[in-house]
């Protein structure tokens, strides 16, 4: 067995540890990830508290210096963030399902409509919370800007609109399989329901799409979690 084969086969049977806050949604796009693999047995979960801003301290500054969650870290200290990274690396450590594509036409149609579902949705529903919202309060909101989160809020709701517009053509966000890029649309879909921005009327694909996810085990896992909730450390 060469040194790179030995090193995968570690990893494949070691505990993955994620820094993530339990109802966060980023983090929920890499707990319904880890579900769709039934990888949650081998994941050790460490609190960041997001209301305390623990996740801009120093101490957690240092395993990501962009103070945002989910980290992967890794039993050799690797540390892996961004949740489309920490997907991949969940790909390659374990390929079935597949969840960031396995031809090449599927690798770039995932990884754009990814890339899309985060500028056009999840992103611009995060700047409207922290900037148009009392947000994570006063200790953590050093600055706000009001007009630039409202301007974001409506660029949340246009990208609702593409989406639906998207999901009236084919089953699933980039095509006819479940995909990274679906969990990163539901990333939005959790957002938006937190900071009570509704899906317009008219938007009946995307509405369809969003209840059939809701009946994947996967999701059902993560609301699972959510229910139990997580010492506030």
């Amino acid at each position: 067995m060469t040194a790179t084969a030995s090193q995968n086969s570690v990893q494949s049977t070691s505990m993955l540890k994620i820094y993530d806050w339990y109802n966060g949604p980023y983090p929920a796009r890499v707990r319904i990830a880890l579900a769709e693999k039934s990888l949650l047995p081998r994941t050790e979960f460490v609190s960041v508290n997001l209301w305390r801003g623990e996740h801009k301290k120093p101490e957690f500054l240092r395993l990501n210096y962009s103070g945002t969650l989910p980290v992967l870290e890794l039993q050799d200290g690797t540390l892996i963030a961004e949740c489309t990274a920490i997907t991949q690396y969940l790909d390659a450590l374990d390929g079935s399902p597949t969840l960031t594509g396995r031809t090449p036409v599927e690798k770039g149609l995932i990884q754009m409509m990814t890339k899309r579902a985060e500028i056009e949705f999840l992103d611009a529903v995060s700047v409207y919370f922290h900037h148009a919202t009392p947000g994570l309060g006063p200790e953590v909101e050093l600055y706000q800007n009001a007009e630039w989160g409202n301007r974001m809020r409506d660029k949340a709701v246009r990208g609702m609109r593409y989406f639906d517009e998207v999901l009236r053509r084919q089953p699933f966000v980039a095509g006819d399989s479940f995909s990274m890029a679906d969990i990163a649309v539901l990333g939005g879909m959790i957002f938006s329901a937190l900071v009570e921005l509704p899906v317009p009327e008219e938007c009946s694909a995307l509405r369809e799409w969003h209840a059939r996810m809701q009946e994947r085990p996967s999701v059902q896992q993560w609301r699972a979690m959510v229910e139990r909730g997580e010492p506030q450390n």
